[in-house]
């Protein structure tokens, strides 16, 4: 546990007389959270004030100070305001202790300068090694480098209005450090970070996640009575595609298309590769594609109920009329496949395409199409048995809870995916690899043992290393996306510090 000071909203009397105070008195609301955008920091006279009252307050040997008993605080941190000539954004304060009773206080100063040209990132080593021995009275001291490279960034995504939280980093460690941005040596070791946000635009099954969202917002719809329809995703309407859909069936029933293996092996590749083509992802083509499974591919870009309805009853006509024969697979628990069935016997029932029961005819026939493509993947890749699949696909409950264990297999290709597909990292993603553009690059330099260990860090990095950070050259901050000429990417120089008082 630990305690983090920030500045608290106040209105413009009380910042006057924060500012008249000469009592330095430490009022309640500083120490509760902000509600506001962001953190906001302390003057940096202020945080050193609080910083003396809390160390006072721990130190046996501050007899003046009135204290009843001595408690060991949790260590204390503040957000500074950089105002003062270091530019210092963070003051620390964690006591040492033996046992119950405090021996000591560490302090620990974070400044930071930036951003600034990565030219202007150089430092010596050495210097930093001797600065560190003379503050600390140490003659032996270790080093350790850090390096984080950003594979794929998490970013606004071209040419959308989305922004995605994905991204994928390598972290290297090594030791000891010979200079200051050196290149990580071939001993270091390396690790690799994955952090993935659902429905990422650059995911290979975006398709997927898109056509998923359709069927929860289906879901929705049929609880509600309220449905969102998604934007067109075709030009043509889905009404018009489902028509052009039963004249080629039934130009096939009239004797128009040559039956065959042959044809009927084209016909089928010809149906898969339209509705693959739009899928630009690792699904591989499935061949056995039913009726009410292409149906749904014609059908996924609806943007009306009254499209549903409409789209549907050419489907109706066609089966009463018996103008088409179509075939699904067996176990389907559909309405539309009854009433297929139904058909081949000229015994279809009478469905009312009215109410709630269009949305959940078209949610039964995207679920079926869905699960069988998520099965396919993960079996055909031997990931997992039927068995192990068995609960999400599950028919046993409700659509809405169908349609949300379809959306958990969903995660899990994703992560799946990500961790094969995106892997394949292509040029642009390796350049900061190759060219030794980290995006965070520090060294610690650190003597002692246990509660007597000291550590000094120096760290460049294309973040601002504190979200209270305010800056008179934010126009000059430049996103760390590899750029061509290394001196354009902008850098920020941090160095923490650290001291020790010993109070016995």
């Amino acid at each position: 546990m630990l305690y983090v000071l920030q500045k608290a909203q106040h209105n413009e009397d009380s910042d006057q007389m924060e500012e008249s105070e000469t009592d330095g008195a430490v009022y309640a609301s500083e120490l509760l959270p902000k509600e506001s955008s962001g953190p906001v920091a302390l003057p940096f006279r202020r945080a050193k004030q609080l910083m003396s009252f809390y160390a006072m307050a721990q130190n046996p040997n501050v007899t003046h100070v009135t204290i009843g008993e001595l408690v060991v605080l949790p260590p204390l941190w503040i957000r500074c305001d950089g105002s003062d000539p270091e530019h210092t954004y963070w003051l620390g304060a964690v006591p040492l202790k033996a046992g119950n009773k405090i021996t000591g206080i560490s302090l620990y100063t974070v400044t930071c300068d930036g951003p600034t040209a990565a030219k202007s990132c150089s430092a010596n080593l050495e210097e930093l090694k001797m600065e560190h021995k003379m503050r600390h009275h140490s003659s032996v001291v270790m080093t350790k480098g850090f390096a984080r490279y950003e594979l794929i960034r998490a970013a606004a995504v071209e040419d959308t209005m989305i922004e995605s939280e994905s991204n994928i980093s390598v972290d290297i460690t090594w030791d000891p450090v010979a200079k200051i941005l050196e290149t990580p040596p071939l001993t270091a070791a390396a690790m690799l970070n994955i952090s993935l946000e659902s429905g990422d635009p650059r995911s290979p099954v975006y398709q997927q996640y898109r056509e998923l969202q359709f069927l929860l917002a289906l879901a929705e719809g049929l609880k509600t009575g309220v449905t969102e329809w998604p934007e067109p995703l075709e030009s043509e309407s889905a009404v018009e595609l489902v028509q052009e859909f039963l004249t080629g069936l039934k130009k096939q029933l009239d004797g128009y298309c040559v039956s065959g293996d042959t044809n009927k092996a084209e016909k089928i590749k010809s149906d898969t590769a339209a509705v693959n083509g739009s899928i630009k992802s690792i699904f591989s083509e499935r061949e056995d594609l039913d009726f009410a499974e292409q149906l749904w591919c014609k059908m996924r870009s609806v943007s009306s109920y009254q499209e549903v309805v409409g789209c549907l009853t050419l489907i109706r006509k066609s089966l009463e009329l018996g103008e088409i024969q179509p075939w699904i697979h067996q176990g389907s628990s559909s309405l539309l496949s009854k009433l297929i069935q139904q058909s081949y016997r000229g015994e279809m029932e009478v469905v009312f395409l009215s109410g709630i029961t269009p949305v959940q005819m078209l949610l039964e026939i995207g679920l079926d199409k869905m699960k069988k493509d998520y099965v396919s993947f993960f079996i055909d890749r031997e990931l997992a048995t039927l068995t192990y699949l068995d609960y999400f696909i599950s028919t046993s409950v409700d659509l809405e809870e169908q349609v949300h264990r379809v959306q958990k297999l969903h995660h899990v290709l994703e992560i799946m995916v990500s961790c094969t597909v995106l892997l394949q990292f292509k040029h642009e993603n390796l350049f900061p690899l190759t060219h030794d553009h980290p995006e965070l690059w520090k060294v610690d330099i650190s003597s002692g043992r246990g509660q007597k260990e000291v550590r000094t860090t120096w760290q460049v990095s294309t973040d601002r290393p504190a979200e209270h950070m305010t800056s008179n050259n934010t126009s000059l901050y430049s996103d760390s996306t590899v750029n061509e000429f290394a001196e354009e990417r902008m850098y920020f120089i941090t160095v923490a510090k650290c001291s020790q008082v010993p109070f016995t």
